[in-house]
């Protein structure tokens, strides 16, 4: 999978598409930290922080609205 940087208006920071890109494969926060080999805490922030940007409330609506804008 990857992002366009054009479509990518949400403003995230590359670790943030790299998280994403876990997210779209259902990892959990732990394995997202093991994957990334980053702290549990700090795969939580990340995944916060994009919330955030995209304005959602769960990781599935984060997903699902990249699908849709064709940032994944």
């Amino acid at each position: 999978m990857s992002v366009s940087t054009n479509n990518n208006q949400y403003n995230l920071t590359p670790r943030e598409i790299e998280v994403l890109k876990l997210l779209a494969k259902t990892y959990s926060n732990p394995q997202i930290a093991h994957e990334l080999c980053i702290s549990t805490h700090t795969a939580k922030a990340h995944v916060c922080s994009i919330l955030h940007k995209m304005k959602v409330d769960d990781r599935l609506k984060a997903i699902v609205k990249c699908f849709e804008e064709h940032l994944l």
